[in-house]
C-alpha cells in the first residue's frame, strides 16, 4: 500500500502542471498582495491630487510658459512625488509611472487646446525632473478640454477651474 501512494505521488509530480500548480496560500497571498498595492495606490492618488489642486501655477495665456512665481509650488510639487517614490518603493512595488496630465477650459480650439494641454503637462514635468523627480518616472498627457470640472464652464471662474493640471501615480 505504501509502495502503491508513493508511486502515484511519483507519478503526479511528472505530470506537467500539477507540480507547478500554486497552493490556495499562494492566491491569497497575491490577492493580498495587489489589494496592499491598491490601497496604497489610492492613498498615493489622494495626496498627489490634493497637492496638485493646492500647488497650481499659471502659465501665460496660449502658451506653455510659466507665469513668474511658481517656484515653491513646484518645490511642494516635486517633495509629494519624491514622497510618494519612497511610500511605493516602501510597500515593494516596482512599475509605476507619475502622469502629469494638463487640461484647459473649453475655449477656442480643440485641437490646438489638446497640443497645449501636452506641452503645458510637459513643462511641468520637466520642472518637476530639475527638482529631482527621476525624468524617466514621469509622462505627460494632455486631454485638452476632454475632462472638465465644471461644466459648463461659461464664467471665467468656471474656465479657471478647468484649466489645470493633475498629479497621479499609474501602477
Amino acid at each position: 500500500m505504501k509502495l502503491k501512494a508513493l508511486c502515484l505521488a511519483v507519478s503526479l509530480l511528472a505530470i506537467p502542471g500539477v507540480a507547478a500548480a500554486q497552493s490556495p496560500f499562494d492566491t491569497i497571498k497575491k490577492t493580498a498582495g495587489d489589494a496592499g498595492k491598491g490601497a496604497v495606490e489610492k492613498r498615493v492618488n489622494t495626496k498627489l491630487m490634493d497637492e496638485g489642486k493646492k500647488n497650481q501655477c499659471s502659465f501665460k495665456t496660449g502658451t506653455a510658459e510659466l507665469d513668474p512665481g511658481c517656484d515653491a509650488k513646484l518645490k511642494k510639487l516635486a517633495n509629494a512625488l519624491i514622497d510618494a517614490k519612497k511610500q511605493l518603493d516602501g510597500a515593494g512595488i516596482k512599475s509605476y509611472k507619475f502622469e502629469v496630465s494638463g487640461h484647459t477650459d473649453s475655449s477656442g480650439d480643440a485641437a490646438k487646446n489638446k497640443k497645449l494641454s501636452e506641452q503645458r503637462a510637459e513643462t511641468i514635468v520637466k520642472e518637476l525632473a530639475s527638482r529631482g523627480v527621476p525624468r524617466s518616472e514621469i509622462i505627460a498627457v494632455g486631454h485638452g478640454s476632454e475632462k472638465p470640472l465644471v461644466k459648463p464652464d461659461d464664467t471665467a471662474a468656471k474656465k479657471a477651474k478647468n484649466r489645470r493640471y493633475e498629479l497621479q501615480v499609474r501602477l
